[in-house]
């Protein structure tokens, strides 16, 4: 279970900056998506990689990141480095930001008329295109 000791308000100058960097890290989407993976169990580079679609650098730069932070740990394996989640309060903070995210587009959706649908992007309409006689 987490620190159950109360915050201190005003928050210490040396806090606000500690919070601030948990954000910076979390600000990033590849960031998420790679601890979004991991939730599922230990994964190395190449199945990070090949789960997300995405390069071998851009992959270890922000597990190194996630790792710097404490997020993540890692664990060699005879020529492998296996990742895994390290701080699983993570998490709740996604959740958190997730449960906002529903209510702020429950509202919106009260705001506009309509069928009463999901709120998403607009439909794309095109212009006719004239068919070529053949």
């Amino acid at each position: 279970m987490g620190d159950l000791r109360p915050v201190p308000h005003p928050l210490p100058e040396p806090l606000i900056e500690l919070v601030a960097e948990r954000f910076r890290v979390l600000g990033e989407p590849m960031r998420i998506k790679l601890l979004d993976r991991l939730s599922e169990g230990q994964a190395s580079v190449t199945e990070l990689q090949e789960a997300l679609g995405a390069s071998q650098q851009n992959v270890s730069k922000h597990l190194g990141i996630l790792h710097a932070a404490g997020m993540v740990s890692r664990t060699k394996r005879g020529n492998h480095t296996l990742y895994e989640i390290s701080d699983p309060s993570v998490f709740e903070l996604c959740d958190q930001v997730c449960g906002g995210l529903r209510r702020r587009l429950r509202e919106l959706d009260a705001l506009l008329p309509g069928d009463g649908g999901p709120v998403g992007p607009a439909p794309v309409r095109r212009a006719p295109t004239a068919r070529r006689a053949g």
